[in-house]
């Protein structure tokens, strides 16, 4: 693995858990938020992440070998992690009973949005969790080079 695709894979974390930390933080700030643009009451907003290997499949692999190329050169990405999409949390809704509320039904009862305080500060916690173990291992990789710059001295 070399040195630049070892930064991409760090870095594609980093971007990623920012994101995420980003769609807690819009959680958390429609957490009352009864009525949107559209006039429904807001959905807790989830990301999907998709790991990228940067290799080829074991058939390009042995196709670009038997053409004398080497198997992984040239792939596209050099791995790491990708937001392949935020979804609307599909749970139910919270019922209150608020008949003085704008937005209440003919019942009395107000939709609350589906996003739990407690969840959300744990998504926020694992994601910067997550964050710092990139930065760490950028750290490592920079000290590693440093390492190695030295050897020619």
């Amino acid at each position: 693995m070399g040195f630049l695709s070892s930064m991409s894979i760090a870095g594609s974390g980093l971007t990623a858990q920012q994101l995420r930390l980003d769609i807690v933080s819009e959680n958390v700030t429609n957490l009352n938020t009864t009525r949107t643009e559209n006039g429904e009451t807001y959905r807790r907003k989830m990301v999907v992440f998709r790991a990228e290997t940067g290799r080829d499949s074991f058939r390009m692999a042995m196709a670009r070998a038997a053409e004398g190329l080497a198997p992984n050169v040239g792939y596209e990405t050099a791995g790491g992690v990708r937001v392949t999409q935020i979804v609307e949390d599909p749970s139910d809704l919270k019922l209150v009973y608020d008949p003085a509320h704008p937005d209440a039904n003919e019942d009395g009862y107000v939709e609350l949005p589906n996003v739990d305080l407690v969840k959300e500060v744990a998504d926020a916690m694992a994601a910067t969790q997550a964050y710092a173990a990139n930065v760490t291992a950028l750290n490592a990789l920079k000290a590693v080079v440093a390492k190695g710059m030295e050897i020619g001295r």
